[in-house]
């Protein structure tokens, strides 16, 4: 099944959602179904899961509504369920001020985790922008990630892009402290 019919967007709204998609296995999982429709046991098979374990999670997934049932079919007696993305991206609530951004935390945890000998590209950039750039920007960036993510096929390796373009919050240095 093409994810062409899939929503473009799933707003995660409730606790069970949050909670759902704050675990990094969970994560994974959505990962693996980005792209093509996969039974509890080639989900377990791709992420060296046992079977349960893999049901477990996909079981909360589902019942979170962050993926669902796209085909059914028989094989020797037991119905095979295939699982997709409910939507083609998941849009997380803003964490506010201070609070732990799960897709950042799950990019870097993939980030380590990903082979030290393969290619990556990594980097950071500080930069000083007007509004305007700053918007422009950032609207490129998702464009040209738009642009890649309707080139992928679902035949080639998995490669995970992560942006995050923000205004830091500078602590403000303590003329008292530096006095001492």
């Amino acid at each position: 099944m093409p994810t062409d019919d899939l929503p473009e967007t799933f707003h995660v709204t409730t606790d069970e959602q949050l909670r759902a998609v704050s675990s990094l296995t969970r994560h994974r999982i959505m990962a693996v179904l980005r792209f093509e429709p996969a039974t509890i046991t080639q989900i377990a098979e791709r992420m060296g899961l046992a079977k349960g374990s893999s049901s477990y999670h996909v079981r909360l997934l589902e019942r979170a509504g962050l993926v669902k049932v796209v085909r059914t079919r028989k094989v020797r007696g037991v119905t095979e369920r295939y699982y997709a993305m409910a939507a083609r991206s998941i849009v997380l609530p803003d964490p506010g001020e201070g609070g732990p951004d799960l897709l950042m935390r799950h990019a870097v945890a993939d980030l380590e985790a990903a082979p030290a000998d393969g290619e990556r590209h990594v980097g950071m950039a500080h930069l000083r922008l007007t509004d305007e750039q700053f918007t422009e920007l950032g609207a490129r960036l998702a464009a040209l990630a738009h642009e890649f993510r309707e080139l992928s096929d679902p035949s080639l390796p998995d490669a995970s892009l992560v942006f995050a373009l923000f205004h830091p919050t500078l602590r403000a240095q303590s003329t008292e402290g530096d006095a001492k």
